[in-house]
């Protein structure tokens, strides 16, 4: 049955899961539950007078504006670029400590529903299998009961209807956490461009 329900997955959509050790995790790209600021960034490592900057008001509303994926980048870059004129290199490492105080949680949700996606699309392709093991039944019997039979496929219809259509869309969902990682490393970037002006 193993076998069955792990084909099922496999032929209705996009590769299943990456190589790893999370059997909940759907997506093909690798599961990085956290992402940390040595990854995104090349600047210098906070401190604590940095760590107390990015507390400041000023520092916390642009970070919430430039994490917003809706902000094309253009847009962030000259934002950070105004922000830089006046800023020495502790306001900035501090802005990007905001911004990843603002990414990273946002980022650890997302994993964590995929990963309930995940589990439910299992759910689900178990259930599609018991549903059919029971229309065989009902159609092996010596005198079928042909309503039984038509509920039966119409309920194991309805059910592959719905892992279908979310195995479709998983493409998408796996992407988000990589777009939050390359938008993290990009205004990572940009900031790091104005250190030492």
């Amino acid at each position: 049955m193993k076998r069955i329900v792990f084909a099922l997955m496999i032929a209705a959509g996009p590769a299943w899961s990456a190589t790893g050790t999370d059997p909940d995790w759907p997506c093909i790209q690798r599961k990085q539950p956290h992402l940390s600021l040595g990854q995104v960034w090349t600047g210098p490592v906070p401190d604590a007078r940095v760590t107390e900057l990015a507390r400041d008001p000023q520092i916390e509303a642009l970070a919430a504006r430039l994490e917003q994926r809706r902000l094309p980048l253009e847009e962030a870059e000259a934002m950070i670029a105004d922000f830089a004129k006046d800023a020495d290199d502790a306001r900035l490492t501090a802005l990007m400590v905001a911004i990843m105080g603002k990414i990273e949680p946002d980022r650890s949700a997302l994993i964590d529903g995929i990963a309930r996606y995940g589990r439910s699309q299992v759910a689900m392709a178990q259930r599609i299998e018991e549903r059919r093991a029971r229309m065989a039944e009902l159609e092996a019997a010596a005198e079928p009961d042909f309503d039984a039979i038509d509920a039966a496929e119409e309920a194991l219809d309805w059910d592959q209807r719905i892992f279908t259509e979310r195995q479709q869309s998983l493409t998408y969902v796996c992407e988000t956490p990589v777009i939050l990682e390359q938008r993290a490393f990009a205004l990572g970037r940009a900031i790091a461009g104005h250190l030492g002006d």
